[in-house]
Order: structure tokens, then sequence, then C-alpha cells
């Protein structure tokens, strides 16, 4: 597979030939590398933030797909924006046998610049650098899918054995295992490839059923959850799980679990997103193990008992102390009295046993951990 180096020399190249600022993005608007030319000093925010954040902003690549840079076969000059402040640009489509798998940008300095021998020099070096992004992302698909195969029990051995032989290519000595879970709608969870582009990620994959999950294995001795969050910036509605660290891929199944687990405790309790890890849980790694609502607690659980339900958790969350309760749901005691009673009423628990105050507290939590947000997963149970 290509190399950053490689990436870089043809960036360069190009910014040479033509004499202005060139970055290399993938089809997901990723950067994948930048040469500076004096003309920087003029460049727009668009061509900054894509820099300095690695990535260019949906409402941006959406913009510019507008102009047909997708199903481009040649050079395409996209006009100035002047209500914006973006500057013109020059899109070099990086094609492989009639596939887009990026985009060379220049800044425009004007129209006729360029002689016609020097465009084509320069969509033959961009034609180069589609043949390197097609390589990688072919064996960034073929790495997915053993992922895939790994965490689901399908041929495990192989799938770990070449999983593992990649991760090593990767360098660094001292490096752990660990899965992250994304769960976000299907419309917006990210290109799999572009995550696999990552620095510490070795695959990733996203589910086939559209449930709005995307799987991913970082291998690194930094913790996984700071890669899990690189994945997730920018994406308001994701929410993402990362499993304990392992030193081999022989648990992968389990890791998935707990990656799982964790997607979901980030996404019912907001204190813990965007990004929550196993090893962090707490109460909650048993109690995301826990089965469907219990008998005596699920019909506090019918939605118009939300009120009741919430009070019940926060009284629960403040060991049973009913002044901090009322005070924070800002009612007066004596409605929280009424509420709990009421509660007592539905579920035949009495709130002045220790035994049926764990029951009931235990039973909400696991409740909200048990009902996936719009777009994530259904909760899988491994036999």
């Amino acid at each position: 597979m290509a190399g950053q180096r490689e990436y870089q020399r043809l960036v360069e190249e190009v910014a040479v030939l033509l004499g202005a600022p060139a970055t290399l993005e993938d089809r997901d608007f990723v950067l994948v590398a930048f040469a500076a030319h004096e003309g920087d000093l003029a460049a727009d925010d668009v061509r900054a933030r894509s820099i300095l954040s690695r990535r260019s902003a949906p409402q941006v690549k959406a913009w510019f797909e507008g102009f047909g840079i997708t199903r481009a076969t040649g050079p395409v000059r996209i006009p100035a924006d002047p209500d914006t402040g973006v500057r013109a640009r020059l899109c070099l489509p990086a094609r492989h046998r009639g596939v887009t798998y990026g985009y060379i940008w220049l800044l425009d300095p004007g129209a006729d610049t360029w002689p016609a021998e020097d465009l084509d020099a320069a969509f033959a070096l961009a034609g180069r650098a589609g043949d390197l992004l097609a390589e990688e992302a072919h064996a960034g698909a073929e790495l997915g899918d053993l992922l895939r195969d790994l965490v689901h029990g399908v041929d495990e051995a192989r799938a770990a054995a070449v999983l593992e032989a990649a991760a090593a290519g990767m360098g660094g000595s001292g490096a752990l295992y660990a899965l992250a879970v994304l769960h976000d709608s299907p419309a917006a969870l990210p290109d799999p490839l572009s995550v696999h582009a990552m620095s510490h990620v070795v695959a990733a994959y996203a589910d086939e059923a559209g449930r709005g999950e995307l799987v991913a294995l970082i291998r690194s001795a930094r913790p996984a959850a700071e890669t899990a969050r690189r994945i997730a910036k920018g994406r308001r509605s994701a929410r993402a799980g990362v499993s304990s660290d392992v030193r081999d891929l022989a648990s992968a199944g389990q890791l998935l679990e707990q990656a799982r687990a964790a997607a979901r405790t980030a996404a019912a309790f907001p204190e813990r997103a965007p990004v929550a890890a196993w090893a962090e849980l707490g109460p909650y790694r048993l109690l995301a193990r826990l089965p469907a609502a219990d008998p005596a607690v699920a019909p506090l659980l019918a939605p118009q008992h939300a009120e009741l339900a919430r009070t019940a958790e926060v009284y629960l969350d403040h060991a049973a102390h009913a002044t901090q309760a009322a005070g924070l749901l800002a009612i007066h005691r004596q409605t929280l009295y009424y509420r709990l009673s009421r509660v007592e009423e539905l579920t035949g628990l009495d709130l002045g046993n220790g035994e049926h105050r764990l029951l009931l507290h235990m039973a909400l939590k696991a409740a909200r951990l048990n009902t996936p947000p719009p777009g994530a997963a259904p909760r899988e149970r491994r036999p």
C-alpha cells in the first residue's frame, strides 16, 4: 500500500507544477496530504480549516460536490463565493478505472493561468493519487470484512492472524488492541475507509443492515478513547463506546459486547457522552448485562409514567435524600412524597426497604441502557 511520503510527493509535485497551494483529500473529504506555498498567506477559511481539522465540514463537501466533481473526468474550476469569502479553486479528481477516490485542490489565482500541458500533467499526477487511494481502499475493505468475520466468529483464526499482521505493519511496540463502536443515524455514519485511514485504526466496517453502527479495531499504546473521539468529532448525534484493552484478538466477540454496552451508556447518560470506555463504566458494566425490565418495575416504565420514573431515579441517585431530590426536580417535598407513593402502588415495592430500592434503581438504569437511541443497533447477546 502507498505510504504517506508517496502522497506528499505527488501533492508537492502538483503544487510546484502549477505554482499554487495544493491539498489532497479522499472522497469523504478527509485530508491526506498538503503542500505549502508562498501563496498560502492568502488562503481562505476552507483550506485553513481542512488542514487544521484534517477534514472538511459536511456542508463544504456538499457545496463542492454540487459542481459535479464526483463524476468529472477532467479538471474542474470552481468559482469564488464572495459572500462566504471562499476563493476560486481548481479541482483535480483522483480517479482509478472510472471511479473517483479523492481530489487534489489548488487555489486558483485566475482564469487562463495555467497552460493546457501543465494542467494535463497535473491531472495525470492526480490519476496516480487515485490509483494509490484505490489500492488502499481495496485493502481497507478487505480488512474491514475480516474484522466483521472476527467479531462474529467466522474463521476467527485466519481473520485474527491477518489483522494482527496488518497491525504489526503499523509499527510501534507495546501497543494494545481495543474495539470502538460508533452509533449514529445511518446517513451520518462515517465512511469506514476514511476511518481506516486514521492513525492507529487497523480496520473498520459499517453494519450492513443500516442500523447506524460502525466498528473499528484500534491498536495503540495510547488510550483507544482518544481515537474514538476523533472518529466521532463533528458528529453531534454520534455516541461511541470503547472496549477494554487486550494483547491479542482471541476474544474479539467479547470486546464487541463491551464496546456496544459502553456506546449505549454514552447515549443513555449525557454526562458520559460522546465517548464512554468500558473500563470506566463502573456499575454500568453489570447493568448492561441485565435482561429486560423486572416484572415488578415494568408498569412504571410505561410512557405515561415517565415523570414518576424520573422522580424515582433522581430520588435514588441521591441516596433517598428527599430535600435534595425535590430541589433538583424543582418540586415541593410533598409532591415528591406523593409521586413516590404512586411508584410504590405501581410496582408493589416498599421504598423503605433497602433491597426494594436497589431493585428499582438497577431496573431504571438498565431500562435506559436497553432502549437504543434512534439509529443505534439493537442489543445483541452471544449464546
